[in-house]
């Protein structure tokens, strides 16, 4: 994982997605609190370097989705997901194996876990 300067960041973000120079602070200052990002320098330029990867930062966010919804949709969601994206066929591949294995254990049915009263699966 490398590192940047916040003069780079808050370029590459004005760049990639036109945000101005405070938004790009406001989102290192909040990933700095949530130990995402830490920063360094006691003076400035400050450089800001991940502490969390990619792939791990990821996954989290996956998570995080699912956890919020009904357990009922979330094999909609994924197959959502797999057929607006391009995959390669090692990606379909390791997905069919995964799948393949799953199945050898899987429920008939998934258990609805919404909020009473809540219910709109």
């Amino acid at each position: 994982m490398g590192h940047a300067t916040s003069r780079e960041l808050i370029d590459a973000m004005n760049e990639l997605e036109g945000w101005s120079a405070s938004t790009t602070k406001t989102l290192l200052h909040r990933l700095i609190q949530k130990q995402a990002v830490s920063q360094h320098g006691g003076s400035r330029p400050f450089t800001y370097k991940p502490v969390v990867g990619e792939k791990e930062s990821m996954a989290a966010a996956a998570d995080d989705l699912f956890d919020h919804m009904c357990a009922m949709r979330a094999g909609s969601t994924i197959a959502g997901v797999i057929q607006s994206r391009e995959l390669s066929r090692a990606d379909i591949a390791n997905l069919q194996a995964i799948l393949a294995e799953k199945a050898k254990t899987a429920p008939e049915e998934v258990q609805c876990n919404c909020l009473p009263g809540d219910q709109t699966c």
